[in-house]
């Protein structure tokens, strides 16, 4: 715990001395946060588990909706638009998994593909409820107490916030559970003989992994006070895979640290922004050429070269 500790204080700190005033970059942390909170809704399943749901831009809509809708439409606090997504989301997760619960593979990644990109359509179509293309404006940010937090302090909680998540993940992948649901993805009759059921494990990974990826959504409402269908497209899933492969698959920390990758080649590189998704390309294959275990696993490897040449 000491350890997970001392992560998240040299990773907030390291922000906080990047970040500083300036707008563009608090966006660029938001932006970071986001991306962070969808790659982690993805690990337990996908990294884990080894069930590739494509839906989760799907549920970070959901998220996103919600708040909107809650404090916009209903007048209601905010912060029961967080939690709303977070459950709305879940349940989806959980009814998409009952039905697909004999799909894997292809089979799997196709439907929840269509699933989501049906979703947002209807966010598009659904004007009186949603909007339509037009989105909700006017989020208002959550107070605390009745004090509203500057920007910068919201961008501070958003890091505290992914660390504090990223934590827990971590934890679950070292329990007992998670490594039942490591274990269903290298071999289903192994865990099955100990008297545990995969698919029970996998549908669980799925409604969590749906809750959290859906805060992303909320935070990023949060972040602009507004919400459009366009924002959650294909894009968001597609770069969610590739998160953890980037930072490492070995840890919970991979998928974080590859949003901060991912946002920085293709937003935060002077003279590149119209090439950001090439040389995004570009990283994730020089990784998967150098680094299968991305960049925490390289790390990791040349810590060890290190001590063994001791």
């Amino acid at each position: 715990m000491l350890r997970e500790t001392l992560i998240c204080v040299a990773v907030v700190a390291a922000v906080l001395a990047w970040m500083g005033p300036s707008l563009y970059r608090q966006d660029l942390i938001f932006l970071t946060a986001t991306y962070g909170l969808v790659a982690l809704g993805m690990y337990l399943p996908f990294v884990l588990g080894g069930s590739l749901s494509m839906a989760y831009s799907a549920y970070a809509a959901i998220g996103a909706y919600a708040v909107a809708l809650v404090s916009v439409k209903a007048g209601l606090n905010p912060w029961l638009g967080w939690f709303a997504g977070m459950a709305v989301s879940a349940i989806v997760a959980l009814i998409i998994a009952m039905a697909t619960r004999k799909l894997s593979g292809f089979y799997l990644a196709a439907v929840t593909l269509l699933f989501a990109m049906a979703f947002v359509d209807w966010l598009g179509d659904a004007t009186p409820i949603t909007g339509g293309e037009s989105g909700i404006s006017s989020i208002p940010i959550p107070s605390l107490f009745g004090w509203t937090p500057p920007r910068y302090a919201q961008a501070v909680a958003a890091i505290v916030f992914v660390c504090v998540v990223t934590v827990l993940l971590e934890r679950i992948r070292r329990s007992a559970w998670g490594l039942s649901l490591s274990a269903s993805r290298e071999s289903t009759p192994a865990v099955q003989s100990s008297g545990i059921s995969p698919a029970h494990l996998r549908v669980v990974a799925l409604a969590v992994g749906a809750a959290i990826a859906s805060t992303g959504g909320a935070l990023f409402t949060v972040s602009v006070q507004a919400v459009t269908p366009e924002t959650f497209g294909l894009e968001l899933v597609f770069l969610a895979i590739f998160m953890p492969i980037i930072g490492g698959r070995g840890t919970a920390w991979g998928a974080p640290l590859g949003a901060l990758i991912v946002v920085a080649v293709t937003l935060n590189m002077p003279g590149y922004q119209g090439s950001g998704e090439l040389l995004l390309a570009g990283v994730v294959l020089l990784i998967l050429l150098v680094a299968p275990g991305g960049v925490i696993g390289w790390i990791q490897q040349g810590i060890h070269w290190i001590r063994n040449r001791k």
